[in-house]
């Protein structure tokens, strides 16, 4: 805002204007009724109401209690004509902003401040008006009691008083004896209800009430008229002669005699249908999307407490999320998405609107319906299905057709408790479980399998602090070469010993590590660990050399940092690299490409060996090894598991392993066999030319010191005559 001549800069008030506004308010008054003071002193006292107004219109934030004071101040100041209150009302809506701030960048939301402003100086100008009546009431009363040869001008002068403010009064005030029939109302309760006068004096109160309000004001009027009460305040509706109902705030006071007995009733009403009406609205805004006009988060949460509080029902919930919303956001623009969203919320609400079921939009592409009194599973079921089965038709929006899929997942309360967060915990749980089976997708929510989650995100959140903790240990799994049984190698292989759940396998947290993230850190750990384990068996049994081979996963293998990293651990634990094999997934390899594959190619040239983990799971592509810097291919042991058969199916899988073989030694690779059981399957690779075999044959993982104590009785016996086993050996 800015502000010329003697405005104010700071807050756009043009002071000048603001003093043509209160001189024109002055004038107003003056000719309108009676001014308590000259005219010089009510320009000075409205001028400051004036910039109070201009104030709160300007103000950073705003509140509409400055025309409430305003209004009081104007009981206050004596300025209690109708026709002064309607001028002031008129006016800050005509001419308020083009003289007091003329200079609005965008008066649009000035123009909306201001008329609140108006109704809150109307609300505040009645309220006082009605104050100062109740106090002339209370003023007449006392007098009453004044002495008997003064009784009767004191009344005189009460009802000269009463009548000025029942007359003039711009709140209605209606009398009633005490069987409902209106003695008097003046003017402004005759034009609130839009009657005439004379026809409100035929007319009994109770013939007014709203048929919903009845009840309970026959009551209330009741008590009053029995002398139980005083006075009764509340909010009801009147109708209209024309039948329009109106919102009204009404105090009823009780007149008594002298002797304490009721008399008869003085209403004061005052019309307050535009701020119920805007209280409806706010309270709507607050509990409804503003896209869709579904009920949002918040009314759903509600509506799903009071339904879980009625022991008596099971409730059940349909949780749907848009399938690829987001590429219709990017590739078509948040226009056709939000009319997508629309058209969604328009066929929910139509497949369970004859069923009385709630739709709500819970934020961006998320929807749920809750299901009263749900019959169970086979219920919530039909309901996804109709849903889905409704959104599945093309969807037309600005000249695009599309089709739109979603995934749900149902869940009861006999299922997931009584609590609403746990009812959509498990939703959330359960739409994952929907999405990952593919688009278009229902899921129920099963308590085992989300056991299972909650334990999974748990052991999650657990295992930064574990590593730190230090409850993570490796153990080394022979690698044992089938022409002579000589432990070569040892695949180090990570444990985390669990406080509470004991000894997990790395199928428990290996894969929760990658998806958090903490693969690296803990890849580091292993790699540091067995490094420095191996340094000492060189050291201690020079004439036995066995290589340690360490998982690497495929966000390792990206980290530019894996080549430093690894140079760093074999310098600080002294390992020779030839000791150190590294086994990356198949995919990981297969993957790989730009810098990635040029680390891999300084690995190899530090002389790090490499090898490619379960080969034959994933691309199976020999051709594209060539151009990998790959030592050893380990077989995946589902190859090696499928020999034990006898038949077709272990001559088949025997084929398949002797073309890996032959076509890995093509390429001079070396390779291993893992899972070998027995000693059948050993006996069957050492003649396909498998190199190297490792499994619960030839032993399981083991504590380093088991190694240790084979490497020493290897030292002592020589190669081949020691404990570990060869292809003849027998099973485990």
């Amino acid at each position: 805002m800015s502000a010329s001549g003697t405005g104010d800069a700071a807050a756009g008030i043009d002071v000048d204007g603001a003093r043509r506004f209160a001189q024109r308010w002055a004038a107003a008054a003056g000719q309108l009724g009676y001014l308590p003071l000259s005219s010089a002193e009510t320009v000075d006292i409205l001028l400051g109401h004036t910039l109070r107004l201009a104030a709160a219109v300007t103000a950073a934030t705003f509140s509409d209690e400055p025309g409430r004071d305003v209004g009081r101040a104007l009981v206050d100041d004596h300025l209690t004509e109708p026709a002064v209150l309607d001028w002031t009302v008129s006016a800050l809506g005509r001419d308020f902003l083009p003289l007091v701030l003329p200079h609005l960048a965008d008066p649009a939301p000035a123009r909306q401040r201001v008329s609140q402003l108006q109704g809150t100086l109307a609300g505040g100008y009645a309220r006082a008006l009605r104050n100062r009546v109740f106090a002339q009431q209370s003023s007449i009363r006392r007098a009453a009691w004044s002495a008997r040869d003064a009784a009767e001008q004191a009344l005189r002068d009460s009802e000269a008083r009463f009548r000025a403010v029942f007359t003039g009064a711009a709140i209605g005030i209606g009398i009633a004896d005490l069987t409902g029939r209106i003695i008097d109302v003046n003017q402004a309760f005759a034009d609130m209800l839009g009657y005439p006068v004379a026809q409100l004096r035929e007319v009994n109160v109770g013939q007014l009430f709203h048929p919903d309000d009845a009840p309970g004001m026959y009551q209330h009027y009741l008590e009053l008229i029995e002398g139980k009460h005083d006075s009764v305040r509340v909010e009801k509706r009147y109708y209209r002669k024309d039948g329009r109902p109106i919102w009204t705030d009404l105090a009823v006071s009780l007149v008594r005699h002298d002797d304490g007995r009721p008399r008869f009733t003085v209403a004061m009403v005052e019309d307050i249908s535009d701020r119920y009406e805007m209280q409806r609205r706010l309270r709507f805004q607050a509990e409804h999307d503003p896209l869709t006009e579904l009920p949002n988060r918040v009314r759903f949460f509600d509506e799903l407490a009071a339904a879980l509080a009625d022991d008596q029902q099971q409730v059940g919930v349909c949780f749907l999320d848009i399938d690829g919303f987001k590429s219709i956001n990017d590739g078509l623009g948040h226009g056709v998405g939000d009319r997508v969203l629309t058209v969604v919320a328009q066929r929910l609400v139509a497949s369970v609107a004859d069923a009385g079921h709630l739709a709500a939009r819970m934020g961006g592409d998320e929807f749920v319906i809750l299901v009263y009194r749900c019959a169970g599973t086979t219920e919530l079921v039909g309901v996804a299905q109709s849903v889905l089965t409704a959104l599945a038709a093309p969807i037309h929006v600005d000249g695009h057709q599309l089709t739109v899929t979603a995934s749900a997942a149902v869940v009861e309360s006999a299922q997931a408790g009584r609590d609403p967060t746990d009812v959509m915990k498990a939703a959330d749980t359960t739409l994952q479980w929907a999405k990952a089976a593919g688009r278009g997708r229902w899921a129920a929510f099963d308590p085992v399998r989300g056991a299972q989650d909650v334990t999974r995100s748990a052991l999650a959140a657990a295992l930064p602090a574990a590593l730190d903790r230090g409850e993570f240990v490796v153990e080394y799994q022979p690698i044992v070469r089938l022409a002579d049984g000589t432990t070569t190698a040892v695949e180090a292989l990570v444990r985390w010993e669990h406080p509470q759940l004991g000894r997990l396998g790395p199928d428990r947290f290996v894969t929760l590590a990658e998806e958090t993230g903490l693969i690296v850190r803990l890849g580091r750990w292993v790699l540091e660990r067995s490094c420095r384990q191996a340094s000492r068996w060189h050291a201690a049994y020079p004439h036995v050399p066995v290589v340690v081979s360490v998982n690497i996963a495929a966000r390792q293998v990206s980290d530019p940092q894996l080549v430093a990293e690894v140079a760093g651990v074999l310098t600080r634990t002294g390992l020779p690299p030839h000791l150190l094999q590294l086994e990356l997934t198949e995919s990981a390899v297969m993957a790989t490409g730009g810098e990635p594959l040029r680390a891999l190619r300084r690995l190899a040239d530090l002389g790090v060996r490499l090898a490619i983990d379960d080969f034959g799971t994933g691309y199976s592509n020999l051709a594209y090894l060539r151009r990998m810097p790959i030592h050893v291919l380990k077989l995946a042991g589902g190859f090696v598991e499928g020999m034990r058969a006898d038949g077709p199916q272990g001559d088949r899988d025997e084929r398949i392993v002797d073309a890996l073989v032959r076509l890995a030694h093509a390429l001079d690779l070396t390779v291993t066999a893992e899972a070998v059981e027995t000693a059948k399957q050993a006996r069957r690779l050492a003649a396909l030319g498998c190199d190297q075999a490792q499994g619960w044959h030839f032993g399981r993982p083991v504590p380093a010191d088991q190694i240790t104590a084979a490497l020493s009785r290897d030292q002592d016996q020589g190669p081949g005559q020691g404990p570990d086993r060869g292809p003849d050996a027998t099973g485990p």
